[in-house]
Order: C-alpha cells, then sequence, then structure tokens
C-alpha cells in the first residue's frame, strides 16, 4: 500500500514524464547536444523566474511558477540522463564523441526517465523517513531558496571540473532538486494555487 507521500509524488512525476515525453515528440532530443553546465543554467533560469515570480508576485508572460518546478524536474532528469551517458561515452573537449548516443528513441527515453526518477524516489524515502517529512511543514518560498543554492553549488562543482574536497557530487544535487521541486508542486496542489 502506497503511503500519501508516494501516492503524490507519483502523481507529480507522472505529470511531469507525460510533458516530457510529449516534448519528445515535438523536438526529438535535441537537448542531448548540451552540455551539463549549460542544463544547469537552464534549471537556474527557471528557479530565478520562480523566485522573482514569488516575490513580485507579477507574471508578464502569463504562466505561473507550476510549470516552472516542471520544468526543473525535467531539466535535473535531462542532465542525470546526460551524466548515464557520460558514464559510457567518452567526451572529449566537452564535445560528444561520434559515438555518444544524440537521437534516443522514446521507448529507450522513457526507460532512462523511470530508471533515474527510480533512483531519486530511493533517495527521497530514506531521507524523507529520516527527516519525518519536514518538507511540509516548510515554506514553498524555502524551498525555492534552496533549489537555487543546490544549483550554486553545482554551478562551483562545474566550475571546478567536477572536483570536490568532501562533498557530494553534481548528480546528488539535480536528484535534491528533484525532490524539492516535487515536494512544492505537492504542496501548491494542497494550497490549490
Amino acid at each position: 500500500m502506497m503511503s500519501q507521500t508516494e501516492l503524490e509524488y507519483r502523481q507529480v512525476i507522472q505529470r511531469c514524464k507525460d510533458l516530457f515525453l510529449k516534448k519528445n515528440q515535438d523536438y526529438g532530443t535535441a537537448w542531448r547536444i548540451l552540455r551539463l553546465p549549460s542544463i544547469t543554467d537552464q534549471i537556474f533560469i527557471k528557479a530565478q523566474r520562480i523566485r522573482t515570480l514569488q516575490e513580485t508576485g507579477v507574471s508578464h508572460v502569463g504562466e505561473g511558477i507550476e510549470p516552472e518546478f516542471v520544468g526543473i524536474i525535467n531539466y535535473c532528469v535531462m542532465a542525470l540522463i546526460q551524466l548515464h551517458f557520460q558514464h559510457e561515452v567518452q567526451i572529449a573537449d566537452g564535445q560528444p564523441d561520434k559515438a555518444a548516443k544524440m537521437d534516443i528513441p522514446t521507448d529507450e527515453l522513457e526507460r532512462l526517465y523511470d530508471e533515474q526518477i527510480g533512483r531519486v524516489m530511493r533517495l527521497l524515502f530514506a531521507k524523507n523517513h529520516d527527516y519525518g517529512e519536514a518538507w511540509r511543514d516548510m515554506r514553498v518560498s524555502s524551498m525555492t531558496d534552496i533549489i537555487l543554492m543546490k544549483l550554486l553549488r553545482t554551478k562551483q562543482i562545474e566550475d571546478n571540473r567536477g572536483t570536490t574536497l568532501v562533498s557530494e557530487g553534481v548528480d546528488a544535487n539535480y536528484m535534491d532538486m528533484i525532490n524539492y521541486a516535487v515536494f512544492c508542486l505537492i504542496k501548491l496542489q494542497d494550497t490549490g494555487r
């Protein structure tokens, strides 16, 4: 039997995955050309827009913050998939090797999405158990700030060419950002905003 958190989490992820796969039908896997720092910057743009909207309450393009949280989740999944392929294929000079797989068939892409989300969910349930669902008492604005902090950490790690002394790598930060974005979407759905 699924807990309330798992049910809500899976519903949010299904919404994100549906959009991800529909965009794949429209654009294919053009995002595969992006290097990790470029994906990180795309996530940063979305998180910064959320923070601006939270502070000003004004949107000039007519979209609220929920689509931006969905975008954060999907860009983080893209980053995790890119990391998956980096482990399989040597990358030289920041450019994909000729053997790098740029086009991913939809069924394989869906499998990769599910695989990465599975890793993220295992992390969530372990942390959620230890922290006693503390996120439920947090503000969406605080979780937005945490996502921005994790982005700044990720950028620093990228600027240091992935070298850390005692910290987790970029993959752990992408996974945490997914979980915080899911929490935000759950909280926004609960409040009906």
